[in-house]
């Protein structure tokens, strides 16, 4: 294998909300760089949303498969025929953003019918982007193409077949969203991403629990799926030793049902009126849009009901300083995800910071903690989940974890300070050693040398 690569990152943007996927496919391209190969970040369908610094030469490169075009070419046959001036002014950043901001009015079907378009993309209209795609592809000669989702495997077969390119396909979080869709799309999704990702060189999973969970959903034959766990730049995250004023637990997440926000609001009133803790303070953090606002609204109607409003702090759509500025002020840190969670890059972000975690004892949450050897992990399931289920979350047996035991768990914790000042040590210490993307890259890299050279004596070390 030649020492130097030339790798081509295709990443979904989000245009108005952080995405794991793509702060992981950042930082990791980043990390590639400075160890010496070459290395592109093509955003595919919005612009990336990040809280970091985007990888050099990223603004210059276009959208590809925008998705106002993709939207029009599913809709209306004739849109294929727009003029190229007309397709690049729908593809302006700044407008697909403002397109993101209301993507909440798009139906389900249209997902559906979307997602399905994408996977069987030879089938459908999208040959102008495809063939514009591929032109800059061609154009780049990369040795490897790296897509951040699944959701991309539709494109495999055309790149294989028009650059005979090696393919690295990831997983992140398809189960989610491929089972929101409405049926038949749900089905016949399902089934066109199982046939689609064997087109793939290489299949990765950001943890052991999502490669058996996408493994199980894919067979029935035995799909091989490697793991690499998501890692973080830690630059900046320095933890703070001393923490004056009242203890504050915190959440940082997209500010929606299935990642725990309800339960973090009913959690801390627990604590506070039941439990009878005194102080504690409660911090909100994260991306919201539109869609996320009636939750919102109604929780802190839930919180004023309780007498709780001046003790919640509520931040949306937040730098990287002020994220880092809020963990760093942490004393616990929580996101009781209701679904099962591929990886969870807020887990480390908050161990980079030195806050001891506290999770649902579900989805990947064990196999990042157990292996770190920190945080604390909180039952799940039970007689409240299915009344749960039944209040219009997405949350299951294996995954929801009841309020009243998140708090116990708090408050237990916040009566032992000399043991959460050691758990905050563990915390960071962790982060460097496991999470830290130069390890995220060196796995990264093992992977390619076995998949470049799978008769080579240089195997990726098992993770």
């Amino acid at each position: 294998m030649s020492a130097r690569l030339k790798i081509v990152f295709l990443t979904p943007g989000t245009g108005g909300w952080y995405c794991g996927a793509c702060m992981r496919d950042n930082a990791l391209t980043k990390a590639l760089l400075a160890a010496g190969h070459e290395v592109s970040l093509l955003p595919m369908y919005l612009p990336l949303q990040l809280d970091e610094e985007v990888l050099a030469g990223s603004h210059a490169v276009p959208v590809f498969f925008g998705g106002i075009n993709i939207y029009l070419r599913q809709k209306f046959a004739g849109s294929r025929y727009l003029p190229g001036w007309f397709d690049k002014l729908l593809n302006h950043p700044r407008l697909l953003r403002g397109v993101a901001r209301h993507s909440h009015m798009t139906s389900a079907r249209d997902h559906g019918e979307m997602t399905l378009a994408m996977l069987r993309l030879e089938d459908h209209r999208f040959g102008k982007e495809l063939d514009q795609l591929c032109a800059w592809l061609e154009q780049e000669t990369p040795d490897i193409l790296c897509l951040s989702t699944a959701l991309q495997a539709g494109m495999i077969r055309e790149f294989k077949r028009r650059m005979g390119v090696k393919v690295i396909c990831c997983f992140q979080g398809e189960d989610t969203f491929l089972d929101h869709l409405p049926e038949p799309y749900r089905d016949d999704c399902w089934r066109e991403l199982a046939a689609r990702v064997r087109d793939a060189d290489l299949l990765v999973a950001p943890s052991r629990f999502y490669a058996n969970l996408m493994k199980q959903r894919l067979g029935p034959d035995n799909l091989t799926i490697e793991v690499m766990p998501n890692g973080i730049n830690l630059d900046g995250y320095v933890p703070l030793t001393e923490k004056p004023g009242p203890p504050v637990i915190g959440f940082l997440a997209r500010m929606a049902r299935e990642k725990g926000l309800e339960i973090m609001v009913d959690a801390f009133v627990h604590l506070r009126t039941v439990l009878g803790h005194p102080d504690a303070r409660l911090h909100l953090a994260g991306a919201a849009t539109a869609e996320n606002l009636p939750l919102i609204e109604s929780l802190q109607q839930r919180l004023a009901a309780a007498g709780l409003t001046d003790q919640v702090c509520w931040q949306t759509n937040i730098s990287r300083e002020e994220k880092i500025r809020m963990l760093r002020a942490l004393t616990l840190f929580s996101v009781p995800a209701t679904y099962p969670e591929a990886f969870g890059l807020y887990v480390i972000e908050a161990m980079a910071s030195g806050v001891p975690v506290v999770q649902p004892a579900a989805a990947s949450f064990p196999e990042i903690l157990e292996k770190a050897g920190v945080g604390v992990l909180v039952p799940v399931g039970g007689a409240t989940a299915q009344s749960w289920q039944t209040h219009g979350t997405h949350g299951t047996h294996g995954t929801y974890v009841d309020p009243a035991a998140l708090a116990r768990a708090w408050h237990g914790l916040l009566e032992q300070p000399d043991k959460l000042r050691g758990m905050a040590a563990d915390s960071r210490r962790a982060a460097e050693e496991y999470y830290e993307v130069g390890v995220m890259r060196d796995r990264f890299l093992a992977l390619v040398r076995e998949m470049l050279d799978p008769a080579g004596d240089d195997h990726p070390p098992p993770v």
